[in-house]
């Protein structure tokens, strides 16, 4: 009898239940990235803790980013795209946006270098001519 409740235990200590990877919520801040404008979709990552700067949220989510040759702090492109990189003009340029979980966009009126996203929060990038991503927070 020992026995077979000592399998018994073994089996049932063997079982972990988990849920989805994309119904894990993020403990840090969400990212959320458009690329719909550049024939791509819209990808999500979590930066972990506490960011301190949009910025290092976005690299933090698994996203590269680089700055207009000349024009630094302003991002030309998310993960290498667009390619090539342009001057931004109205009508095509990454535009940075704050949320929180199941509100609306607010357009940032900050720099994402200067920016400073709390935790459980999301930040979002749409490349177009400033229209929030197409996702909601």
């Amino acid at each position: 009898m020992r026995r077979m409740l000592a399998v018994l235990a073994l089996v049932a200590s063997s079982f972990v239940v988990t849920s989805p990877a994309s119904a894990a919520p993020c403990a840090g801040v969400k990212v959320v990235v458009d690329f719909a404008a550049l024939g791509g979709g819209v990808q999500t990552g979590c930066a972990a803790g506490d960011p301190a700067t949009g910025l290092t949220a976005l690299t933090g989510a698994g996203f590269t980013y680089s700055f207009v040759p000349r024009q630094p702090g302003f991002v030309c492109r998310v993960n290498a795209l667009p390619n090539p990189c342009t001057m931004p003009t109205t009508s095509a340029y990454w535009s940075y946006w704050h949320a929180t979980p199941g509100g609306s966009w607010t357009y940032s009126t900050s720099g994402a270098g200067s920016y400073d996203p709390a935790p459980g929060t999301v930040e979002g990038w749409a490349f177009g001519p400033g229209t929030a991503p197409s996702t909601a927070p």
